[in-house]
Order: structure tokens, then C-alpha cells, then sequence
């Protein structure tokens, strides 16, 4: 597990793409990055629980759940899922729950809230495209480093200057 500062990322690489500032950790790890997979879905976490079952070695899981505050994309549950399977965060546009579980997991959890109503599984979503939310689009395989000073995104992997 690496360790990422983000105002020195955006020091040593002036390209990067800062997400407005919005979102609040909720996992276990205060800082994470890796390659970026999107799933796009709205109130429904079919392909959130689908893809935090898969290998997720170097991976960030991005969701845009539309910013809504509704229900809830990720808890307890999923996060054990995304641990076990190696994932190194997720980024969410939108809710999660089971907040103080997911605090003591060993995965980073960025998200705009919580919210105890879980989504409704009805096996929406689109996995692999582009998304567009925060002032930045992010594509499927480009990389994420977030901590509790934001959210950036990078074309390439960084690694923290020396």
C-alpha cells in the first residue's frame, strides 16, 4: 500500500485534474490511488457488487452514482468484498453506509455522504466509460490518488516525489 499527499502530487505534476472539492473519507486508509475502473449507475449497485468481487490489485473502483443522496451504493458488506479482492479504493459520486464498519477496513472510501437506505438491485450500470462529474471527466484506465485534501486524476500513474 502506498502512501499519496496530494497537494505534492499536484506540485510535481501540474497536469493533473482536481475533482471539486466534495468528497469526505470513510475508509480505513486516509490515502489511496491506483488505475481507475468507472462504472456509471444510478441507485443501483448491481455492477458496484459485481466488480468489487473481481480482482482489484492496483485498481480504483470510480462510480458515478449521479450524486444522489438517496440510498447508499456501498457498505459493509461490498467493502469486505473489495478488500478481500485486493481493490485499493473507491471513489463514489454519491452515498455509502455501515460508515464505522467501513472505517476499520483496509480499503479507502471516498463519497459525498452517508445514508442508511441500501439501493435497489435491478442490474443497471455501465462499466468502462467515461465519466464526467466534479469539473473533470475521467476515462476507464487512467489513475486516481485521493486523500483528505481531494481528489485528483492523472492520464498516467504518478509516484510521490522525493
Amino acid at each position: 500500500m502506498s502512501h499519496y499527499v496530494t497537494p505534492d502530487l499536484c506540485d510535481a505534476y501540474p497536469t493533473v485534474r482536481v475533482i471539486t472539492p466534495m468528497f469526505k473519507n470513510f475508509g480505513g486508509r486516509q490515502s489511496f490511488g491506483g488505475q481507475v475502473v468507472t462504472v456509471k449507475c444510478f441507485e443501483d449497485n448491481s455492477r458496484v457488487k459485481e466488480l468489487l468481487a473481481t480482482d482489484g490489485k492496483g485498481k480504483v473502483l470510480v462510480v458515478d452514482g449521479g450524486g444522489s443522496l438517496r440510498c447508499a451504493l456501498l457498505g459493509d458488506l461490498i467493502g469486505d468484498s473489495a478488500v478481500k479482492y485486493g481493490w485499493e479504493g473507491v471513489v463514489i459520486y454519491g452515498c455509502v453506509r455501515d460508515v464505522d464498519a467501513l472505517a476499520q477496513l483496509d480499503l479507502g472510501v471516498q463519497a459525498l455522504a452517508a445514508m442508511p437506505l441500501k439501493s435497489v438491485r435491478k442490474g443497471v450500470g455501465e462499466v468502462g466509460i467515461s465519466l464526467s462529474f466534479g469539473g473533470v471527466t475521467i476515462q476507464d484506465g487512467e489513475y486516481i490518488y485521493a486523500d483528505n485534501n481531494g481528489v485528483i486524476v492523472a492520464d498516467q500513474a504518478l509516484s510521490m516525489p522525493v
